[in-house]
């Protein structure tokens, strides 16, 4: 049996109004890699975060290399050897890719005020060759993808050589190439007897890397479990406390009646070109590609979020001009975005308050008085049937989980009542339980008449979802399929084809 590294005993936190842990246990061995499961609020980030001193804990205790530990500050924690990346970034966007990885531990020669740029500049490339990234040192952060900010994040974690990694939902935002790079240097670390907890929701792919896993819920410990030896539907059952016996729930096949939505020619300069498509009232339709195809910047086009040099759109049966996201919004689409913090959510506001941004003059008066009654009874709907968990509607929003923060998004769209609603990456970083929830909701949505197109990573999650997959590449649509022909193989050919 492997060495323990840590034991966490009986630990529990308390936040005002929640009991976010109750006496959990949790142990991780030198090389191995232990994957941390539960639903969104299960408790799995808030554990971690006490063992890498973001927060201290109420109760129970840490011990590290059998030694009694206890860190009052993240910094303490990591000059430990202990580091956590964090399912939202935690990066500096103004400045470079090097000065992000090595920001506050920058390399100095012997006076401490003068910069080492050379051996700094030697240690950033290496690192990045071992994540096989080609991207320059010198780019800044803003300008990266989603999927290259998350990769450098974990680069910035892997700088540290630290003895333990933490790693929240790491492959969230990557292309299957780049979640295989990842687990290769995943493999290397835990060859080199670095223990590794892993948060993440895709059971499938845990499957290739773990080794043990422990399951939460409700912010108790629930089990702890030999990751080859156990059935993933048993990890599902621990993990909501029922059977999801299939996580895509079925719905007669679509039938068309209306087009509601056709696009043709749209082009943006480099980005999108020539695209063509339709989209029917009561149809899911899939948008599949690799990271970079064009899928959120077409997108983008549709709601009016950025400008296009040609093409026409038709709502309706009726050529529309979408001059901007206030227009789109009032033409009846809506748009839950890929990044729900930075332009989903307003984080300091109430859970109530973003569900009603944007609504209250549906819920307002001739003289412009909103009926603040009405808003929180539709609100406390919303709450109610979304499952979203909150301790009553004033929490801010930056203090739940981010499925649940993506729960309040969609809640502001429902109450919207738009016709096309258009989600990116509606389930990223969101638990099992929580997925089968939101899928419902889409067959809810397109069985009242509206129609949905659906932005998504995930292949499985395409084929059981949609109606329809378009496929795109560079820019290009590749493929169409109907879902009931449509495989994975197929829909990474298309994916993967030349123009």
């Amino acid at each position: 049996m492997s060495e323990t590294l840590i034991e966490m005993k009986r630990i529990t936190k308390r936040f005002p109004g929640v009991l976010a842990l109750n006496q959990v246990d949790f142990d991780l061995r030198r090389g191995e890699v232990h994957a941390l499961l539960g639903e969104n609020g299960a408790g799995k980030s808030t554990l971690m975060k006490i063992l890498s001193g973001v927060y201290q804990p109420d109760a129970g205790e840490i011990w590290f290399e059998n030694q009694p530990v206890s860190f009052s500050h993240p910094i303490s924690a990591q000059l430990a050897g202990i580091t956590i990346i964090h399912q939202e970034f935690n990066l500096f966007p103004d400045l470079t890719v090097e000065e992000n990885i090595f920001i506050g531990r920058e390399f100095c020669k012997n006076s401490r005020w003068l910069l080492d740029k050379r051996a700094q500049r030697q240690a950033v490339i290496e690192i990045l060759q071992r994540l096989n990234l080609t991207i320059s040192p010198d780019t800044l952060v803003s300008e990266l993808t989603v999927a290259q900010q998350q990769m450098v994040e974990i680069a910035k974690a892997i700088s540290v050589n630290a003895r333990v990694l933490i790693m929240d939902e790491p492959t969230a935002a990557l292309t299957e190439s780049e979640i295989e790079s990842l687990f290769q240097v995943t493999r290397m670390l835990k060859a080199q007897g670095t223990g590794i907890v892993y948060i993440s929701h895709r059971l499938e792919e845990l499957a290739l890397i773990a080794d043990r896993a422990t399951v939460m819920r409700d912010g108790q410990y629930i089990a702890t479990v030999d990751y080859e030896t156990v059935h993933i539907s048993d990890l599902i059952a621990m993990m909501v406390g029922r059977n999801l016996d299939n996580i895509y729930p079925k719905r007669p096949p679509h039938q068309r009646t209306e087009k509601v939505l056709e696009v043709a020619g749209l082009t943006r300069n480099g980005v999108l070109h020539d695209i063509n498509l339709s989209l029917w009232r009561g149809e899911i339709l899939g948008l599949a590609g690799l990271m970079g195809a064009g899928r959120t910047e077409l997108a983008r086009a549709i709601f009016g979020a950025d400008p296009v040099d040609g093409g026409t759109l038709t709502l309706h049966g009726r050529p529309t001009r979408i001059k901007d996201v206030a227009d789109a919004i009032d033409k009846g689409i809506s748009y839950l975005t890929e990044d729900r913090k930075k332009e989903g959510l307003a984080l300091g506001l109430s859970v109530e308050l973003n569900i009603m941004l944007g609504n209250y003059p549906a819920y307002s008066g001739a003289v412009g008085n909103v009926d603040e009654k009405r808003c929180r009874e539709t609100s406390q709907k919303l709450v109610d049937t979304l499952r979203i968990k909150t301790p009553h509607l004033e929490q801010a929003a930056l203090n739940l989980s981010g499925g649940n923060q993506q729960k309040i998004i969609i809640a502001r769209w429902i109450c919207k009542d738009t016709d096309i609603l258009i989600f990116d990456e509606p389930t990223r970083g969101i638990d099992v339980g929580a997925r089968r929830e939101i899928y419902e909701l889409m067959n809810r949505l397109v069985a009242s008449g509206k129609s949905i197109i659906m932005i998504s990573s995930e292949l499985p999650e395409v084929l059981g979802m949609c109606d329809r997959i378009m496929v795109m590449r560079g820019g290009h649509i590749t493929g169409e399929l109907q879902a009931d022909h449509a495989t994975q193989e197929k829909i990474m050919q298309y994916a993967t084809l030349e123009d």
